[in-house]
């Protein structure tokens, strides 16, 4: 895969993040009804760990992926690893944040998962960019 498709593959991820965060969002401010199947994404919602500090998690998934849409368009290398180190960051986030669900709330939000999955395949795709462009520069030397 070439930079440029490295480049459309996490910006579309990113956006796609960017939306479910950014509904996740709206939703925390409105004090709307999320949309979901069964009732866990209510009680994840509504639960102590919803918030961090006062701020919603939410809300920082969404500057997270904003973080991620902005380093697409930095300059490569320090572009590749601001997208890279964003990603890990935000996987292993969700990580505990699933623990949470499992462990401490007892219930999972279906749209969290999803972010999180989103999340940790642009992990994916921000590795795999920083290996390719490592070894095309180590290949032009």
């Amino acid at each position: 895969m070439n930079e440029r498709r490295y480049v459309a593959a996490t910006g579309a991820l990113a956006a796609l993040g960017a939306g479910i965060a950014g509904y996740l969002t709206f939703l925390h401010y409105t004090d709307g009804r999320i949309a979901c199947p069964t009732g866990g994404c209510e009680t994840v919602q509504s639960s102590s760990y919803a918030e961090l500090l006062g701020v919603p998690v939410a809300l920082l998934g969404l500057v997270a992926y904003a973080a991620i849409l902005a380093a697409l368009a930095w300059p490569r290398e320090a572009g590749r690893w601001l997208a890279l180190s964003a990603a890990v960051a935000g996987t292993l986030f969700s990580a505990y944040l699933i623990l949470v669900q499992a462990y401490e709330i007892g219930a999972f939000c279906l749209w969290c998962l999803a972010s999180d999955g989103v999340v940790t395949a642009i992990a994916a795709l921000a590795f795999l960019r920083v290996r390719a462009a490592d070894r095309h520069a180590g290949a032009a030397r």
